[in-house]
C-alpha cells in the first residue's frame, strides 16, 4: 500500500493551503494536489447592492491585492453606465494601477521568493526568509525595499483614501483630482522607483543568471510546463496592465507560441469556461474551444496560465523602452515560449520596470492635474464586463443589474483561478522529479513548494470563507480509492 506526504501549511504565499503528495508502493510519486479549502462568497452577497458600490466592496475581497479589484470593478461599473472615463481620470487610474504593480511585485520577489535564491532552496528554514535575505544582502537593501513600497502605497492612499481597502472609483471618472504640488511629489517618487526597478532587474541577473546552479534550476525540466498563456494586450499586441478601449484578451500556446485565441473582453463567456474539482473550492478555468482536458500538459490542453510569465509569452512586446529591452534579453536566454515556471520571477521584475517607467510618463503628463475628472453622460446598460492585468494575472469582473442599478448577478474570474490547474500540474511535475521515497528532506519539499510559489498565488482572492464556521471533511484514500480515514473539523 502506498503512502502520502502532506505539506501543510505551504509557506510564503498569500492565504492558506496545503499540498498532498501520493506515493506508490516503491515510494515514487503517483500524483500531487494543491488544495484550498475555503470558499469565496462575494458573488452572492453583493446581489441586491447598488452597482456603484462594487468598487468599494470588491476591494475588501483581499487585503493583499485590493487595488486591482477596486480598479476592475470601477471599469465594469463604467460599462454598466455606458460611459468612458475622462483622460485625466484614466491617467489617475493608471497611476494607481502601476503603483500597485510595483509594490506588489517587490513584496513577492524580496519577501516571498528571493529567500530560495539568495539563501538557497535547501537552506535552513529558520533563516530562509526575509530576515535571512536582509542579513545576507545588507540592511540598506531591506530598508530600500520597505521605503519603495511605502512610497507606492502613499500614492495609492492619495488617490483612493487607503491602500489596504481602497475606496476610489466612480462611474466615468475618479474620486479626486491631482494637484500640481502632488504631481511634483509623484514625479520625484516615480523617478526613484525607476532607479530601484533597474537595480532589482540587475540584482536578478547577478544572483541567478550568473549563477550556473540557479540558472540550471530555472531551466530544469522539472519546472517547465507546456500549457497556453493568456493576457490583455493593446492593438499592437503589447502588454497593457490597465487595458484601453481597444484591448483584447490574447491566448498563445504550443511549441511555436502561436496565437490560439483572441477575443474582446465582453465576449469572455464564449471563450473561457469554469471547472470544479471535488478536492478544492477554487473554480478552475479552461479554453472553451479546447474543452476541459484535465491537468496534463500538451499542445492541445485547454489549460492556460496567466501572470508575468504568461504575459511574457502572450504579448509580443512591452509598452516602455527599458522594459522592452529587458524583455528581449529574456527572450535571448529562454526563447519563446518560455515555459520555465521559475522564470515568473524574472518576468515579474521586468514588469515592475515597465510599471515604474509608466509612472514616470504619467507624472510628466500635464493632463494628470486636469480638473475634468468625471464624465456623467450615463446610458444605463444593465451589464458591465471589464478586465485588467492584476499582479498575478488576468482579472475579470462581470456585473448585471436591474433597471434601477441594483446588482442581480456577479461573476469574478481571478488570476489564481486561471492558474489553479497549472499550479497542480507544476507541483506534480516537481514532486515526481525531486521526491524518491517517503523519507524526504525538507529542502526537497521546499523545491516542490517553489513550483507553486512562482505563480504568487493569492488564496484570499481566489477563495473566501463564508460565515463564522465552515465544516471541512477530509477523506484519506489508498490507491484503490478506498477510504482509510475521515477527518472533520470546523
Amino acid at each position: 500500500m502506498g503512502s502520502n506526504i502532506t505539506i501543510n501549511p505551504i509557506t510564503r504565499l498569500e492565504g492558506h493551503g496545503k499540498i498532498e503528495i501520493f506515493l506508490d508502493d516503491k515510494g515514487h510519486v503517483q500524483d500531487a494536489y494543491w488544495q484550498v479549502v475555503e470558499m469565496r462568497g462575494f458573488e452572492r452577497f453583493v446581489v441586491g447592492r447598488p452597482v456603484e458600490e462594487m468598487p468599494r466592496i470588491m476591494s475588501n475581497i483581499c487585503g493583499v491585492c485590493p487595488t486591482p479589484h477596486n480598479i476592475c470593478a470601477t471599469k465594469a461599473v463604467d460599462e454598466v453606465y455606458g460611459v468612458s472615463p475622462t483622460t485625466a481620470a484614466e491617467l489617475i487610474r493608471r497611476l494607481d494601477m502601476n503603483a500597485f504593480i510595483v509594490e506588489d511585485h517587490y513584496v513577492h520577489f524580496y519577501f516571498l521568493s528571493s529567500p530560495d535564491f539568495i539563501l538557497g532552496p535547501k537552506a535552513d528554514p529558520a533563516i530562509r526568509n526575509i530576515l535571512g535575505v536582509v542579513e545576507k544582502m545588507g540592511l540598506d537593501v531591506g530598508k530600500k525595499v520597505i521605503e519603495m513600497r511605502r512610497k507606492c502605497r502613499n500614492i495609492i492612499k492619495l488617490i483612493a483614501s487607503k491602500p489596504p481597502h481602497p475606496e476610489a472609483g466612480l462611474p466615468g471618472g475618479a474620486s479626486r483630482g491631482i494637484t500640481e504640488i502632488e504631481r511634483s511629489e509623484i514625479r520625484e517618487t516615480a523617478y526613484e522607483l525607476l532607479e530601484f526597478a533597474k537595480f532589482s532587474v540587475g540584482l536578478f541577473k547577478d544572483l541567478i543568471l550568473k549563477n550556473k546552479e540557479y540558472l540550471g534550476l530555472v531551466k530544469d525540466p522539472a519546472y517547465s510546463l507546456n500549457v497556453n498563456n493568456m493576457c490583455l494586450v493593446n492593438h499592437e499586441n503589447k502588454l497593457d496592465f490597465y487595458g484601453g478601449s481597444n484591448s483584447r484578451l490574447r491566448v498563445t500556446g504550443g511549441s511555436q507560441n502561436a496565437e490560439v485565441d483572441s477575443f474582446e473582453i465582453k465576449d469572455y463567456v464564449n471563450h473561457i469556461n469554469e471547472w470544479v474539482e471535488p478536492w478544492t473550492y477554487i473554480r478552475m478555468t479552461f479554453l472553451k474551444q479546447r474543452g476541459w482536458t484535465g491537468l496534463g500538459e500538451d499542445n492541445n490542453t485547454g489549460m492556460f496560465r496567466v501572470g508575468p510569465l504568461a504575459r511574457y509569452n502572450a504579448a509580443d512586446a512591452l509598452l516602455t523602452p527599458l522594459a522592452q529591452a529587458e524583455h528581449l534579453e529574456m527572450k535571448s536566454v529562454l526563447g519563446k515560449p518560455g515555459n520555465q515556471t521559475l522564470a515568473y520571477h524574472w518576468a515579474r521584475l521586468i514588469e515592475a520596470l515597465q510599471a515604474a517607467e509608466s509612472m514616470v510618463d504619467i507624472a510628466e503628463n500635464p493632463l494628470l492635474t486636469s480638473k475634468d475628472i468625471r464624465n456623467m453622460n450615463f446610458i444605463m446598460k444593465k451589464e458591465g464586463i471589464a478586465a485588467i492585468e492584476a499582479s498575478r494575472g488576468t482579472l475579470i469582473h462581470h456585473f448585471q443589474t436591474d433597471e434601477k442599478g441594483f446588482v442581480t448577478s456577479a461573476n469574478l474570474l481571478v488570476a489564481t483561478q486561471h492558474n489553479a490547474g497549472p499550479i497542480c500540474a507544476s507541483i506534480t511535475k516537481a514532486a515526481k522529479a525531486f521526491i524518491k521515497g517517503p523519507d524526504v528532506k525538507e529542502g526537497f519539499l521546499n523545491m516542490v513548494e517553489m513550483a507553486f510559489r512562482a505563480y504568487d498565488p493569492c488564496l484570499s482572492c481566489a477563495t473566501h470563507a463564508l460565515g463564522q464556521k465552515f465544516e471541512i471533511e477530509i477523506n484519506i484514500r489508498d490507491k484503490q480509492n478506498q477510504i482509510l480515514r475521515t477527518l472533520s473539523y470546523q
